[in-house]
């Protein structure tokens, strides 16, 4: 091994030493309709209301699978940062209602299961489980506000 390579391999081995334990707390969502998006989340994936603060549309609701705290989702009222103009407020109204604004990529052990669920409560369907060519197979549906919700299926 040339020095180069010892180099390199001994500053990968010191970042790798010195990263922080690192993991996703929270995510965030738009949503426009809160009481159907707790429909979707609570009723239809079974995930665990964490909190619901604020009242009528401008409601901060974080769910989250049940009996695991390690990560939420906050769904959100769109577009309520500081700093966001008319003209942005828009353009996020727009992408919201094609569905092209934000996603959330969940996993899954039973994905027809999941898929099945979905279907059954009506929720918007954008892809049947498929074997996707990069090794992952996968289903897609949106929730209530437009955002597309991919499950990938947990391989062992």
């Amino acid at each position: 091994m040339d020095t180069t390579e010892t180099a390199n391999t001994t500053d990968t081995a010191e970042t790798t030493a010195a990263t922080p334990d690192i993991s996703v707390h929270w995510t965030f969502l738009p949503h426009i309709d809160p009481e159907a998006s707790l429909a979707f989340y609570r009723d239809t994936l079974g995930f665990e209301v964490r909190s619901d603060v604020g009242s009528g549309a401008m409601r901060w609701i974080t769910v989250g699978p049940a009996g695991r705290s390690g990560t939420s989702v906050v769904l959100e009222p769109p577009a309520t940062a500081p700093g966001v103009t008319d003209d942005e407020r828009r353009t996020i109204a727009e992408m919201m209602a094609k569905g092209t604004y934000a996603r959330l990529t969940l996993a899954t052990s039973d994905l027809d299961g999941v898929f099945a669920r979905l279907r059954a409560a009506g929720a918007e369907l954008v892809q049947e489980p498929t074997e996707q060519p990069y090794g992952v197979r996968d289903c897609a549906f949106r929730d209530p506000a437009g955002n597309l919700v991919r499950f990938n299926e947990q391989r062992r």
